[in-house]
């Protein structure tokens, strides 16, 4: 039951995080494309790369399987915005902007997978440097 509460607690951090964000980057950037959302996307699949090979075989390995929930599950899940990516993808289509919403899907999609696959090689890639530097 206490997993629960573990990914309660991330998930209401990550969406407190992705909404201040989103404000944010939408005041920065302009709302011709979900920037926000993109960006969040981006940096949450890095975010959740790095966490995982981190958990699986670094320095993290022997993290509690509730911290590891709180992480991945809660704090990530809340974080990134694939509804709202979808909802926003829609919402282009209906206005009459299908280049948008496809560029808005190709960006989201090729730039989350690179993000999650440099958050997933970034530890192994770190000890490799480190090792080779102290040797």
């Amino acid at each position: 039951m206490l997993a629960y509460g573990y990914v309660a607690l991330g998930g209401a951090l990550g969406s407190i995080l992705r909404f201040g964000m989103n404000r944010w980057l939408t005041l920065l950037l302009g709302d011709g494309l979900p920037w926000g959302t993109i960006l969040i996307n981006i940096g949450g699949s890095f975010v959740i790369g790095l966490c995982a090979a981190l958990f699986e075989n670094g320095p993290g390995a022997s993290t509690p399987l509730e911290v590891r929930q709180f992480v991945l599950v809660g704090l990530c899940g809340g974080f990134t915005t694939f509804s709202s990516f979808s909802l926003q993808t829609l919402t282009l289509l209906h206005a009459g902007e299908p280049g948008r919403a496809l560029l808005n899907v190709m960006l989201s999609l090729a730039l989350c997978l690179a993000a999650v696959a440099v958050g997933y090689m970034l530890p192994g890639s770190i000890a490799t440097w480190s090792r080779s530097v102290g040797a």
